[in-house]
């Protein structure tokens, strides 16, 4: 089946693996994909993007809203799960075409064989729903006990978040209200139940929980099915009453019934995948884990909102602090600008309403301009600690430089800004506050420049590339060449708005004092130093100073480590003082300016750089599968696409960096593996709107079939080995 994802038996070892692999989610919210007996201590998490939380002088971290599918069983009084109970049959399933996850787990106990199957959904057609179809069957008449309810005892890393706790219950309904503690941001988690069979039923309520209690004698095989509606709502909602909208909300969906909020819910993926498949013949795995790469993207896409990102871990729970990163900008952009340009407006909004935020922090650094947060939250504020990584040796926490150093960050998202606007042509971006980031991204380039006088070139010193392993290096090649690129956009787009828009040229110039920046954005472009490939080798030295760095193995760092959750980097990692590099670097910046390398430069480099590279980021494998297509080498890159697109599948990542739990989700791979297959194996290529391919399939493939979205014009496009088809839709 290349539309479902199933794992056969329980294994208590993958409970966390799996809560990331069989996740839902509507962007609105994610739920992991775990049982619905599991709480906290299985990590059960209904994770809301945008809502922040800190408790103490902890970090801050997104917030899990109380669980409102908690369902267990009990026969007899004994309690019956995966967990109590070893289940001599157990099914998990993902049907990602429908975006529902399935379970069924039968027992043998002393009162015969006890099965449950559930089926849930957050739904796409209303995004504050959350249904769930709970059936159980014995072989002998038993007393069943069920307990359901709404669980405000969530799972946290640093927490807990939620408190002014207030359980209710109204009519059909019953309610968990509580606040965050920072910000005081109410939540509120409201439940509807149904039935058909005659049972008792009472209300346990708890501190932080308000529960059903369910008891019926059951009738020997036959299947007692009830429905679970439940609605989340939080004060950054557009909503008069949070309270009587949630109640609304699942009063109306129960009202409807689950069949028809299936339905629904069904109609809208099915129009999503309509715009997003991706059809592979010839392997059926390789279309499984590209779908469920989609899949992976459309359940965290924002298409609830104008200006919401998605975090670096998707809404997979609080790891990486729920922040947005470059990988948004760089690795999931692409898809949603070729499949779905409104979501991919949003993205660009999200960085357009935290602009305020970067201008702080260039500030607190004593810069000008836009210096963008490495791990981005709600306002743009810089997230990230100076303490990210613990050693694994002393328990003491490592200074690491990501925040200070990764200056990178805002001249991805200029780049992305203008990609957009060159895709889409849709000039209001940059008039509506895309020309804004990007000149004052810009001002702070030029701010953090130094000109050295003796050699007349402007320098970029003391930073962090891509590779995180060499901290404060001078002149990482990546980034010098980004930040031409942003003064190279800066001046681009002042020359659009001038000639196309003179009055917001105006208004802009004089709104950011601009006028002088000009002639020193043009100075620094022209005099800032953008490293060349060596004449003999065409190799590009990744900063100044890599290629007097040992030159070892991969397989002899890999030796040197005396723990195997061991941080490579920093000041005394394995890696810092090699030429062992995380990810793609110097890699990457040749894919994203390829077409000012003669291919030449892109094989040495690739062929130099490979063998030398962890692939410790998962943001790394599909830039060396696009650079191998770029060279004309389908076979070398499809590794690395099978990589990316399976990360999420095989659960075979890095979980922890040093002491610290960085599992979740890899969104950024999904959209490197979408961009491997479709940028990279079909050389889609757009220009001023106009589409072209150049395909290079792996052996395995026998025929690729996509569309994408130009401009509001769709195209069908079908390749083979043989042959290329390119239709514009109707």
């Amino acid at each position: 089946m290349t539309w479902r994802v199933c794992e056969e038996g329980f294994d208590s070892s993958r409970i966390t693996s799996n809560g990331n692999k069989f996740m839902t989610g509507n962007g609105y919210m994610g739920y992991r994909g775990t049982m619905e007996e599991y709480t906290k201590n299985e990590l059960v998490a209904c994770n809301l993007p945008g809502v922040y939380d800190r408790v103490g002088n902890k970090w801050r971290e997104p917030v899990n809203a109380p669980n409102g599918l908690f369902t267990s069983l009990a026969v007899e009084g004994k309690s019956i799960g995966v967990l109590q109970e070893k289940p001599v049959c157990h099914r998990q399933m993902l049907d990602i075409r429908e975006g529902l996850h399935w379970r069924n787990t039968v027992w043998d106990t002393a009162y015969g064989r006890v099965t449950v199957e559930a089926e849930r959904f957050a739904s796409l057609s209303a995004y504050h729903m959350l249904c769930l179809k709970y059936t159980v069957r014995l072989e002998k008449s038993c007393e069943i006990t069920i307990k359901t309810g709404i669980d405000g005892d969530v799972w946290d890393i640093n927490g807990p978040h939620l408190e002014g706790f207030s359980c209710e219950q109204a009519g059909d309904v019953i309610r968990v209200q509580s606040i965050t503690q920072e910000l005081m941001v109410p939540i509120v988690v409201a439940e509807a139940c149904k039935r058909s069979f005659i049972a008792e039923e009472t209300i346990e309520k708890q501190d932080k929980g308000i529960f059903r209690i369910i008891k019926w004698c059951s009738e020997p095989d036959t299947a007692y099915t009830f429905y679970k509606y439940v609605s989340v709502y939080t004060g950054k909602d557009n909503v008069t009453d949070m309270v009587e909208a949630a109640g609304e909300a699942v009063l109306k969906t129960a009202e409807a019934g689950y069949i028809r909020a299936s339905q629904d819910h069904a109609a809208c993926w099915k129009t999503r995948w309509e715009d997003a498949d991706v059809v592979i013949e010839g392997d059926e795995q390789d279309q499984l884990a590209l779908r469920y790469s989609i899949y992976q993207l459309e359940i965290i896409a924002p298409f609830h909102a104008q200006d919401q990102s998605i975090p670096a871990r998707g809404l997979s729970g609080q790891t990486y602090k729920g922040a947005i990163f470059w990988d948004t900008e760089l690795f999931m952009l692409p898809f949603f600008l070729h499949t779905h340009p409104d979501a991919a407006k949003s993205l660009i909004r999200y960085r357009i309403k935290s602009l305020n935020g970067a201008r702080r922090k260039a500030a607190c650094y004593g810069y000008r301009g836009a210096f963008y947060a490495w791990e981005s939250q709600e306002n743009g504020d810089d997230a990230c600690s100076d303490y990210n990584v613990t050693d694994v040796f002393t328990g003491r926490p490592v200074r690491t430089y990501f925040k200070d150093k990764q200056v990178h960050i805002s001249a991805a998202i200029a780049y992305a800004i203008w990609e957009f606007y060159r895709y889409t042509g849709d000039m209001s971006i940059l008039s509506e506050g895309g020309a804004e980031v990007i000149l004052e991204c810009a001002r702070f380039y030029h701010s953090y420049a130094y000109f050295k006088e003796d050699k007349d070139r402007y320098e970029i010193l003391d930073v962090i590339g891509p590779d995180e392993y060499h901290e404060r290096v001078n002149n990482n090649a990546y980034t010098n060449r980004m930040v031409h690129h942003t003064l190279e956009a800066a001046l681009q787009v002042l020359q659009l708005l001038k000639e196309g828009n003179p009055e917001v040229y105006a208004e802009l110039l004089e709104k950011l004092d601009y006028s002088g920046e000009i002639a020193n954005i043009a100075r620094m472009k022209e005099k800032l130093y953008v490293i060349q490939p060596d004449e003999k080798t065409l190799v590009i030295e990744q900063f100044d100073g890599y290629h007097r760095l040992e030159d070892c193995s991969l397989a002899e760092v890999k030796n040197r480590l005396l723990d195997p959750r061991e941080y490579w980097g920093g000041g005394h990692g394995v890696a810092s003082d090699t030429r062992i590099i995380k990810q793609a670097d110097v890699v990457l910046m040749l894919y994203l300016f390829r077409d000012t390398y003669h291919s030449e430069v892109l094989k040495a480099n690739w062929t130099y750089y490979e063998p030398r590279t962890e692939h410790g980021s998962s943001l790394s494998p599909c830039i060396y599968a696009l650079l191998s297509c770029e060279t004309g080498n389908a076979e070398w890159a499809y590794p690395f696409f099978k990589k990316s697109a399976s990360i999420d599948l095989t659960g075979e990542s890095k979980q922890f960096a040093g002491t610290i739990y960085i599992g979740g989700t890899h969104p950024a791979a999904n959209g490197g593996a979408w961009m491997s297959a479709i940028l990279g194996f079909a050389g889609l290529c757009v220009r001023d709107g106009r589409v072209s391919v150049t395909p290079n399939l792996p052996q395995k493939w026998s025929r690729l079939a996509f569309k994408v979205n130009v401009r509001g014009e769709k195209y069908s496009i079908e390749l083979t080995h043989d042959r290329q088809n390119i239709v514009k839709l109707g």
